[in-house]
């Protein structure tokens, strides 16, 4: 993406704010015109004084008077006063209010990317990527009504007229155009590529910071900080010896501006003066051309202080708009439908679905499950017990095959009307920083205080909610690390309870309480699911010991199904897993050994 088609796309988030943009284009354009007025009345102003009246345009010849030039002046002046007063303010607001609502809606649309983009991109970048590329829409927006449109009409308005004045004079403000052009063209397509890198290690460096923040316990614990600390400086190390090549190209052409300064004042007095004793050459055109050739370095200077801003932005801005452009793989079709509560009937008739498009996670998937029923997932590690039920809740749509619930193809269904219907405890327990109370309310956000108590007790969460000094309103921590990891999961399985589901997925819901708790709590589980399609994925056996149906999965199929006594008797894989599960539990207890073939059949765990 080229940078100008870049800064069209900046000027194209403006949505609603494009209204008002054009006024300050028209404002800009006023502004522009108007600017130029001081220097061509002083011009006119020194030849009535002087009674200069040799001048190569007749019509530029000077009246009798500079009290009208005078009035003039200050009618262009106040004009020039309250429209920049104007401009600056309305501009401001503009630029905060779009920023705002650009970034809502950045935020609103990576929330919707499915998992595999949020698995495969870490959360420290995105956060980078939102937070710099609203800040550089933001500084771009302003910096461009403020200041850089009214530049870059200038100078379309300051040759024609300067031509129009003196052509000969004229001829050196055209030679410093060109020089600066050549000069800014010469930089950017030479640090173009070094930005690049530039912004890579400035990614690096907020992923980097992210990750270990996110595992502080970690490195404090492994005596890491040090470490971590060398880590962080060697990436800014690396980010600023890409970054320095680029500041001292950018240095020569403000250098250069500088002296253009000085030697395009020094030409025009000199040409001027030859002009002059030639009779081609007013005294007022050679002040006036003076006056022009600081203000075209003014408007040159901006000019390639927006190109700068541009070119630095770039990187970040390509890098929002790569976010921004990414198309969720599962969204809901135009004449997708609410289903309401459902029964939950739940059907996977010949599901396949592959990550890499190589090797299938689910292949031929079968089966169905009746409301109130609990259908248990048993298998390996990468079995795809858990790429089955995300499935189910279209975290992704499978290659082929078809998912009904209650009759209903799954993707016939809006995400929000299906996904209201499940109810997720995830393996591990996924907390906000915020109170219990709003932790709980995100399974149901008008619940009552009531309803928060009786989901919390059915959870056997209550007696340690009570025990907290602020009760509901204390504070789970980021991540929930404020609290235990029972009281974590608890919390996750409350949750889902006041959701209130037809559809309820346990995925290893137990795993992080203690023997007396997870008893608890699967009693409590027990009542819950009672009515509920239940999907309990589960690597303990004993959790699923009164499962409706056990599904064995294995490199992506199901390879045994029955309850719990059929799998048993049939002395397959499950039987096998079943005896090497209590033989570890037996050698706990005794101190004894597991013989070879208990490890070996342990091994996918």
């Amino acid at each position: 993406m080229s940078l100008i088609r870049l800064y069209l796309r900046v000027l194209d988030l403006l949505g609603k704010e494009a209204r008002l943009g054009w006024i300050l284009a028209v404002a800009n354009l006023l502004l522009a015109v108007a600017q130029f007025a001081e220097p061509v009345l002083f011009g006119r102003i020194v030849d009535v004084l002087s009674n200069s009246t040799t001048s190569v345009n007749p019509s530029t010849s000077p009246s009798t008077s500079p009290w009208p030039l005078l009035a003039a002046w200050v009618g262009f002046g106040l004009f020039t006063i309250v429209c920049n007063a104007g401009v600056a303010l309305n501009a401001d607001r503009l630029a905060h209010r779009q920023r705002q609502a650009v970034l809502t809606s950045y935020f609103d649309h990576i929330m919707q990317l499915p998992l595999t983009f949020h698995t495969g991109t870490h959360s420290g970048r995105l956060m980078k990527v939102m937070l710099q590329g609203t800040d550089a829409l933001w500084r771009l927006w302003l910096s461009f009504f403020r200041e850089h449109f009214a530049a870059i009409v200038s100078l379309f308005v300051l040759l024609p007229l300067s031509l129009y004045i003196n052509w000969r004079l004229s001829i050196l403000l055209f030679i410093l155009c060109v020089i600066f052009t050549v000069l800014t063209t010469l930089v950017v397509r030479k640090t173009y590529g070094m930005q690049q890198d530039v912004e890579s290690h400035f990614s690096d460096l907020a992923a980097r910071a992210s990750d270990a923040l996110g595992n502080v316990a970690l490195v404090q614990s492994f005596v890491r900080v040090d470490a971590e600390v060398q880590g962080l400086r060697n990436v800014a190390d690396k980010l600023l010896s890409v970054q320095m090549p680029v500041l001292s190209w950018w240095a020569l052409v403000a250098v250069m501006t500088r002296a253009s300064t000085t030697i395009t004042i020094l030409a025009i007095l000199v040409v001027g003066i030859a002009l002059n004793r030639q009779g081609l050459a007013t005294v007022g055109e050679i002040v006036m051309f003076v006056s022009f050739s600081t203000m075209l370095i003014q408007k040159l200077e901006q000019v390639v202080s927006f190109i700068n801003s541009v070119f630095m932005e770039a990187p970040r801005l390509r890098e929002f708009f790569d976010v921004l452009d990414a198309v969720p793989a599962v969204r809901d079709r135009p004449d997708a439908m609410d289903p309401g509560r459902l029964q939950g009937l739940v059907e996977f008739d010949d599901v396949s679905f592959s990550y890499d498009g190589k090797r299938p996670a689910v292949e031929d998937l079968s089966f169905t499950a009746l409301p109130g029923q609990t259908i248990a997932l048993v298998g390996a590690t990468g079995a795809g017990k858990s790429t089955a039920i995300a499935l189910l809740h279209r975290a992704f749509d499978p290659q082929s095959g078809v998912i009904k619930v209650d009759g209903m193809d799954v993707r016939a269904l809006t995400l929000a009307g299906l996904r209201r219907n499940i109810g997720v405890v995830f393996q591990e327990a996924l907390l906000f920083n915020r109170s219990i109370a709003d932790n709980l309310r995100v399974g149901k956000p008008d619940a009552t205080d009531e309803e928060l108590r009786a989901a919390a007790a059915g959870a056997h969460a209550l007696d340690f909610i009570e025990r907290a000094e602020q009760k509901f309103d204390t504070n789970a921590g980021e991540r929930g690390r404020m609290l235990s990891g029972g009281e974590r999961q608890r919390l996750s399985i409350a949750r889902a309870l006041l959701k209130d589901p037809p559809i309820l997925i346990l995925d290893e819901a137990t795993s992080a309480l203690d023997a007396v708790t997870e008893a608890k709590v699967n009693a409590a589980l027990d009542a819950v699911m009672k009515g509920r399609t239940t999907f309990v994925i589960a690597h303990r056996l004993s959790t699923i010991r009164n499962a409706t149906r056990i599904l064995v999965f294995d490199n992506g199929r199901v390879i045994e199904s029955g309850t719990f006594d059929e799998l048993v008797r049939k002395g397959g894989y499950f039987a096998g897993l079943a005896k090497a599960q209590f033989m570890v539990q037996q050698a706990t207890h005794t101190g004894r050994p597991l013989p070879p073939d208990a490890a070996e059949i342990t091994r996918p765990e």
